[in-house]
This record gives structure tokens, C-alpha cells and sequence, in this order.
């Protein structure tokens, strides 16, 4: 990863030339191919797919999607001359347009015609029916024939048109719900950074992506089936997950740069640890994506294929575009306010301040407290979803809108089963003929009207059913399961029941089938995938559980939307129904992916710092207090692209948004920031333990580069012997931590004070005059510092400490002044031993490794056993 890092870093153009090619090519390509979506919604196998098909070959003409045209008139009725010659020639008109199959309206002769007119004649409706889907219209088409059918309004008479075609002129501009997640994004990364270059940095890989994306989606969607809500469910989680992993690495990449590194050294160092965390987060968010194959849903194996495209691409850029660009603008990544200080002031050794430490710091005092708070608002969110149920969205969830106020009209006069019939499709009526089957329909429970249209040239025969219920309704359930059980096998007919209430019947049932094995399968992929890049089992284990708390949640929270109405007029739905079939599954996939997005970016840092000291309440509180603003900036980022689906003009959808966004949310502040580090803070190290027979079996994947363990106990005494001796204290650190240490006045690497006899080729860093590194004034670049200290914060002085190698040979050694600071130098980058010993205390030695700057490293020494108390305050 470093040396893929330092290649993008010292080859900008080469990448940047790449990228636009990438993009330039697949728009060439993809504009000469254009898109062919699919739309088919269904569950393979299932009688309304089946019934869907038969129809679709019976009667080609019919084989799109269809809207109603609604009028009703103020005075008088329907049939009046007056109301007649101003629809029938709208009718007739739209009848001859083409891509118009067949217009089906009130005033032609027969019963059925009749049945379309209210029983108080005030309200009539027509049915337009197309020759394709309405996402396979030309828009010209949809909207002649919507200006048409509105065009025959006059005042006293109120005309209407609703349905799947109809809500695409109602919908805003393309691309206005992508535009206002970049704004959302761009605004909580510019308060986060403070600088415009370092906010547009995640912008600009996340719209690489996301075009990338696109262009291959249209593509794909020419080799296998995608559906049309593909490209927008795709395009909000590519710039959600975009930006998060961009900002992950340019938080790391500025990071490095306050504390003294190079431009290059920085993005080599941020692409090789926060580049690795990126690496395995995206691939458990495709994990939980490809997990919806486990549905069998051809509409969701288009949506986890293009969703999953676009991931990948988002993990790319950020890990070639990004060092790239890093490359391009040096130290211009920080505002002007912190490069003027850091060329004033020097590094800043200092570490994490501000909110996220404090907070950090008050979960480790307290992580019974913490823990059992964030379980309990979360089991308090979850209660809705023991009220649960799936079923069917009609043109009720629709906003105040054309098609909203013709589902209205059509309720009004017709029932509420009038805007979602059921399509019955005979192949073989059975011994007493259609008539009689139709006749046994108009019997049934439930059923509000019935009318049958003569057979095709095959034999096949339709005849539809309008229930007395809404499609939302579970009564019309309850009709689907009694005609496909009870009626149409009684009278030996060989049909199938198909519609929108149908179609959702089934698509409910096999969720409700698969959903415990899809949540299995993405659960135990991710659980695996953590276990391999953290070599623990606990770790895993508690992303596991947190994430089932999260589902838990956000279901809770679609269930308070949709069948209690909470919360439902600001949004815009009916409210009080079902919870659409197949919103759980893409919610799941979606809250699972980005959950274990920030478990990652948080255990990551965590498992870095366990790493270097063996501490495991210091890994805690470091990782939280360093990534907690990392995680709650990406949490703002993605909720803020996920409330733009508010925009997207399908209700279902700004619903599943919403949701989404709080869901996002209240992982972050709630499970990831409060409730995870409190957890592991009461388990202590048991955190990292994985079984030796277990470990030799787990492939060596790692999130960080490969450091050196923390010593074994048995090394320790070994250790700590070694570092006897007389010690030589020497200045600490300049800056706020610490009295300012005197100047260099010789050459390059020039100390203070006389470095130790092994030390020598310290002196040598470069040529007589030649300019280190940035580092410490007086002693250069690479050295550790920081504070020795007790468990409660007080200082330790006359502490020693030793810097060795790690055969044993002593580089450095030094005394702790008064307020506990201490500063060692080492000759170049690497891993050494640090050992401390202090009367009184219990000595400890870690493994550390040094970069290319500045390590601060505090030392936290408890008091050893059988001793009394040290003298003097802290030792």
C-alpha cells in the first residue's frame, strides 16, 4: 500500500489522466448505448410473475404499465352532452398516440364500460393503458398525453390523471436530489476542515465514482437486468460512501501534517493505515449488498450489482485519486490558519483535543453508565417493530400530487380498491366456462366489481377485480390468498392472480420467507471479514450484535412511519399501512454496510494503538478521542445524502431515505460512539483475544501495516534490565506541553545535550548545512516524547526511561522532569523498545514504532504491589 501510495503521490497527471479518460470514454459509450432498465417488480416463481408473463404474451397491447384519467363534475352528471364532448375527444386523442396500446373509458357500449361511472354519475375514469413500461417512455409521450387528459378541464369540471407514467412529469428535475447531497456534504466538510481545498477533495473522488458508475450501470443495464430506481439508490450511496472514505484518509493525511511529516511521507502514511481501514470497509459494505442475493428478487440483484459497481469505484478513487491529488496541492490540504502556525509554531505533538476527547475520556470513567443508556434508547426505538407488517404501496403514499388527487377521486367514487385491481388470468376457465368463473368471482368476499374482456387468440382470458379494500389493505391480502386458494381451484380453472396488491402479496411473503437468511448471511460475512482484518474474535462479535441493534432500530423507526403515521405529514405518505415489501431489505443492506463502515474506521485506529502499547483502555480512549469526529462527520455526510431522497419525488423511496438517514444517525452518536467503546472498555483486553488454533488458521490480512506486539510478561524483566543505569534528563519538548527546549546551534541532528555514546550516526542525518526533517527543535526528526504519568492524570517525575533496539542495545535514556514529560531521540525510523522504571511503580516496556516525525507517546504507571505509597506527588 506504501509504495502504491508514494507511486500515485510522485505520478499525479498519470493518474488524473486516467481517471478523466476513464470517464470521458464511458460517457462517449454510454451516450451512443444509452439505458435499458428493466422494470419488472416481482418474486421469480410466484403466481403474479406468472400471471404478469401470460398476460404480457396474451395481450401484447397491454403489456406496459396504466394510469387512470379521473373526472368528476360539480353539477349534473358524467354523462351529460356537455361533460361528454369535452372528454371523449381528449379520449380519442390519446387513443391514437403512439405507444398507447389501449384507452379503456366509460362512455363506449357494454356492461363494463358502464361499471366505470359512479353509482351517483358525478365521477367517471378511463384507463390508458401503454405499450411499454412507463420508465421506457419517451417523456415527450407521457407528458402529450397527460397535457391532453388536462386540457378537457373546465371550470365545474375537474379532471385528473395519476399512475405510474403520470408521476414522471411530476417529479423535480433530474438531477436535483444529487445535487442538494453534494451541497449537504459540501457544507458539513467545510465546517469540519475549514478549508476549501480539504473539502473538495472528497467531493471531487466521490463524483469520479459516482460518474463512473452511472456511465457502467447503463451499460450493464444492456447485459443483464437493472432496475430504473438502480442509478439513484446507487448514486446517493456511492456519494455517502465516496466521501466517507475520502475523509477518512484526508483526516489522517492532515493529521500527519500537523504533526510534522512531509506531504508525501503524510498521504503514504494515511493511504497505509486509513487506506487499509478503507480497503476492508468497502468490502464488507459489498458484502452486505451482495447479501440481497440471498432474496432471489431479480429487482434486487440489479440493485446489489450496481450498488456494489459503484462501492468499488468509490474505494478506488479514494485510494489512487486521493494521494494524487495530494500530491497536486502539498501542504494546501490545511487552511492558510494552520499552515502559517505550523511554520510559526512547529509540529504539533499534541494529542486529540476538544469534544470528541472529552467524550472519550468520560466513557472510559464510566462505561456501565454509558452502555446501558445507548441499550436502552435503542430497545425503546426498536418496540415498533414488534407490530411489523409487509405489504403493498399504492398511489395512496403519494404526495399532494396529480396522481395523489386521482386516487382520491377514484376512493371517492369507487372504493379505495379501484386504484389497485386485481388482473385474473385464465388459461383454461374450468368446466362452467369464463361466465361462470366470473359469476363465482362477483360472489366472493371482498370483491367490489368484476369485469372480463374477450379472449385472446391463444384462449387466454382476463378478468379483473377490484377489491372493496385499498391494495394496502390487509383485507385485499386476504382476497388474493382466497382467490388463488379457495376459488379458482374449486372451479377448476387454471388461472393466476395478478396487480399491484398481488404482486406485493408475493413479494411480502418471500421477504418474510428469507429475511432471517439474509440477515444471517451478511451478519456472518461481515463477522468473518472483521475477524480476518482484526485477528479477534470479540471485535467482530460486538459489530455483529451492534448492527442487529441497529436493524432493530431503524426497522422500529420505518414501522413508527408507516403503520402508526408518525411523523408522516411532514414527510408526505398516507401513513397508518404496510411497510412496502422491499424497503426492509434495501434498508438492511444499506445500515449494515455503512455500520461496519465505522466500526472499521473506529476498532481500526483502536487496534493500531493496541498495537503499538498493549493498552487496551489507552486503545480505547485514543481511537475514540482520534476517529470519534472522523465517524460523526461521515455519519453527517451520509445522513445529509440520505435526506435528499426527500426530493426524489417517489414517496416510497423519500421515506426509506429518511428513515435511513435517522437509522445512520443514531448508529453513530448512539452504538458507534457511545455504546461500542463502553463495551469494550469492560471487556479490557479480552478484546484482542483470538485462540492460538484459530490464529493459525485466519489468513494474515491486516487493517494496519504490520508492527511488532506488545512484549510478552516473560520479555519483560529481560527488558527492563537492560535499562538500568545512570539516566541524563534533557529538555522537554517545545510548545504548550512543556518548557521550550534550547535551540539546535549545530549542524543537521545536533542536540541539546550530548546524545549517548551509540548514538553517533544520529549526527549524520545529512550533509554540514543540510535541512532535516521537521521535528523537535534541538534534536531533529525522529524522537518520542510525551508524559509519564499515573492511572488519575497526576505527573511522575525521576521516572527512567531507555530507549533501546530490538536486540537490546541502548540508544537513549533520559529522567522524567517535574511535570512528568520526557523526550528520547532515535537514530532513524523503526520499531524500538521503550522501558520505564520509577520507585515505587510497577515498570513497564512497550514496542514502538517511529515514522518520519515526531512520536508522542504518554506512559501511564500504576503502583506496584506491596509497596506503599511514592513520597513525593507522583513518585
Amino acid at each position: 500500500m506504501a509504495a502504491w501510495a508514494r507511486w500515485c503521490f510522485r505520478h499525479p497527471l498519470v493518474v488524473l489522466v486516467l481517471w478523466a479518460g476513464a470517464l470521458c470514454g464511458l460517457g462517449a459509450v454510454g451516450g451512443t448505448a444509452g439505458a435499458d432498465y428493466a422494470h419488472a417488480f416481482s418474486s421469480r416463481g410466484s403466481d403474479s410473475e406468472r400471471a404478469r408473463e401470460l398476460m404480457a404474451e396474451a395481450f401484447p397491447e397491454r403489456g406496459g404499465d396504466t394510469d387512470t384519467l379521473v373526472w368528476k363534475t360539480a353539477t349534473g352528471s358524467v354523462r351529460d352532452a356537455a361533460v361528454r364532448d369535452r372528454i371523449e375527444p381528449a379520449l380519442a386523442r390519446i387513443a391514437v398516440l403512439e405507444g398507447v396500446g389501449e384507452v379503456a373509458g366509460p362512455y363506449a357500449p357494454g356492461p363494463d364500460a358502464a361499471a366505470r361511472i359512479s353509482r351517483d354519475g358525478r365521477i367517471a375514469y378511463a384507463r390508458v393503458t401503454f405499450a411499454r413500461p412507463a420508465g421506457q417512455l419517451p417523456e415527450s409521450l407521457v407528458q402529450d398525453v397527460v397535457d391532453t387528459a388536462l386540457r378537457a378541464e373546465t371550470p365545474g369540471l375537474r379532471v385528473e390523471m395519476g399512475g405510474p407514467a403520470a408521476a414522471r412529469t411530476q417529479e423535480p428535475p433530474a438531477g436535483t436530489v444529487e445535487a442538494v447531497g453534494v451541497a449537504a456534504a459540501a457544507v458539513v466538510l467545510f465546517l469540519a476542515f475549514g478549508s476549501l481545498f480539504a473539502t473538495l477533495l472528497p467531493l471531487l473522488t466521490a463524483v469520479c465514482a459516482v460518474g463512473t458508475g452511472l456511465l457502467a450501470t447503463m451499460l450493464l443495464s444492456h447485459v443483464t437486468d437493472v432496475p430504473a430506481v438502480a442509478p439513484l439508490l446507487g448514486t446517493l450511496l456511492g456519494l455517502g460512501v465516496g466521501v466517507d472514505y475520502a475523509l477518512f484518509i484526508v483526516f489522517r493525511h492532515r493529521g500527519g501534517l500537523l504533526r510534522g511529516l512531509t506531504p508525501e511521507a503524510s498521504a503514504v502514511q494515511a493511504l497505509n493505515t486509513a487506506g487499509r481501514a478503507v480497503l476492508f470497509a468497502g468490502g464488507t459494505v459489498c458484502v452486505a449488498l451482495a447479501g440481497m442475493l440471498v432474496m432471489n428478487m431479480r429487482f434486487l440483484d440489479g440493485v446489489a450489482l450496481t450498488a456494489s459497481l459503484t462501492v468499488v469505484l468509490s474505494v478506488l478513487a479514494a485510494v489512487t485519486l486521493l494521494p494524487a491529488l495530494f500530491g497536486v496541492l502539498g501542504t494546501r490540504v490545511l487552511s492558510r490558519r494552520r499552515r502559517h502556525r505550523l511554520a510559526v509554531a512547529g509540529p504539533d505533538p499534541r494529542e486529540p483535543a476538544g469534544l470528541a476527547a472529552r467524550w472519550s475520556a468520560y466513557v472510559e470513567k464510566r462505561p456501565r453508565a454509558v452502555g446501558l443508556l445507548a441499550l436502552a434508547a435503542a430497545a425503546v426505538l426498536a418496540v415498533p417493530l414488534l407490530s411489523l407488517r409487509l405489504g403493498a404501496a399504492d398511489q395512496g403514499d403519494h404526495r399532494a400530487s396529480g396522481t395523489r388527487q386521482a386516487y382520491d377521486l377514484l376512493a371517492e367514487g369507487f372504493g379505495p380498491g379501484a386504484s389497485g385491481p386485481l388482473n385474473v388470468v385464465v388459461e383454461r376457465a374450468g368446466p362452467a366456462g369464463t361466465d361462470g368463473l366470473v359469476e363465482r368471482i362477483r360472489a366472493t368476499d371482498g370483491v367490489a366489481q368484476v369485469a372480463s374482456g374477450p379472449p385472446a387468440d391463444s384462449g387466454t382470458s382476463l378478468i379483473q377485480v377490484v377489491p372493496a379494500t385499498s391494495p394496502r389493505s390487509a383485507e385485499t391480502g386476504v382476497l388474493v390468498d382466497r382467490l388463488r386458494d379457495d376459488v379458482l381451484p374449486d372451479a377448476g380453472a387454471d388461472a393466476h392472480v395478478g396487480g399491484v396488491a398481488a404482486v406485493f402479496e408475493d413479494v411480502a411473503a418471500a421477504t418474510a420467507e428469507r429475511l432471517p437468511y439474509f440477515v444471517g448471511v451478511i451478519v456472518g460475512l461481515g463477522f468473518l471479514l472483521l475477524l480476518v482484518a482484526f485477528r479477534s474474535l470479540v471485535v467482530p462479535l460486538t459489530a455483529a450484535l451492534t448492527n442487529l441493534i441497529a436493524a432493530a432500530a431503524s426497522l422500529g423507526l420505518l414501522v413508527a412511519v408507516f403503520q402508526w403515521g408518525w411523523g408522516a405529514d411532514v414527510i408526505g405518505v398516507a401513513g397508518e399501512g404496510p411497510v412496502p415489501a422491499v424497503l426492509p431489505v434495501v434498508m438492511l443492506a444499506l445500515l449494515f454496510g455503512l455500520a461496519t463502515d465505522h466500526q472499521v474506521f473506529l476498532v481500526s485506529r483502536m487496534h493500531e494503538e493496541w498495537m503499538r502499547t498493549g493498552d487496551n483502555a489507552r486503545a480505547v480512549r485514543v481511537g475514540l478521542a482520534e476517529t470519534g469526529r472522523v465517524v460523526t462527520c461521515a455519519a453527517l455526510v451520509v445522513t445529509g445524502v440520505f435526506a435528499a431522497f426527500l426530493l426524489g419525488g417517489d414517496t416510497r423511496v423519500a421515506v426509506a431515505g429518511t428513515v435511513l438517514a435517522a437509522a445512520v444517525a443514531l448508529d453513530a452518536f448512539l452504538l458507534r460512539a457511545a455504546l461500542v467503546p463502553a463495551a469494550m472498555h469492560l471487556l479490557g483486553r479480552a478484546n484482542w483475544w483470538l485462540p492460538p488454533w484459530l490464529d493459525r488458521r485466519v489468513p494474515h490480512l491486516a487493517v494496519e501495516p504490520k508492527e511488532t506486539p506488545p512484549p510478552a510478561p516473560e520479555e519483560l524483566e529481560a527488558l527492563v534490565a537492560a535499562a538500568l543505569g545512570p539516566a541524563t534528563p534533557v529538555p522537554p519538548p517545545a510548545g504548550p506541553s512543556g518548557p521550550a527546549a534550547p535551540a539546535a546551534t549545530g549542524p543537521c541532528g545536533s542536540y541539546g545535550s550530548a546524545p549517548p555514546a551509540p548514538y553517533d550516526a544520529f549526527d549524520a542525518c545529512g550533509a554540514p548545512g543540510e535541512t532535516c526533517p521537521p521535528g523537535v527543535p534541538g534534536l531533529g526528526p525522529y524522537v518520542v516524547h510525551g508524559f509519564v504519568v499515573t492511572p488519575f492524570g497526576e505527573p511522575i517525575h525521576s521516572v527512567t526511561l531507555t530507549l533501546a533496539s530490538q536486540d537490546g542495545r541502548r540508544l537513549d535514556r533520559v529522567s522524567s522532569l517535574v511535570d512528568g514529560s520526557y523526550i528520547l531521540a532515535a537514530p532513524a525510523p523503526g520499531v524500538y523498545v521503550l522501558a520505564a522504571t520509577a520507585p515505587g511503580y510497577a515498570s513497564k516496556a512497550r514496542h514502538i514504532m517511529l515514522g518520519n516525525g515526531p512520536l508522542t507517546y504518554d506512559l501511564e504507571l500504576v503502583e506496584a504491589v506491596g509497596t506503599g505509597p511514592p513520597g513525593a506527588p507522583g513518585g
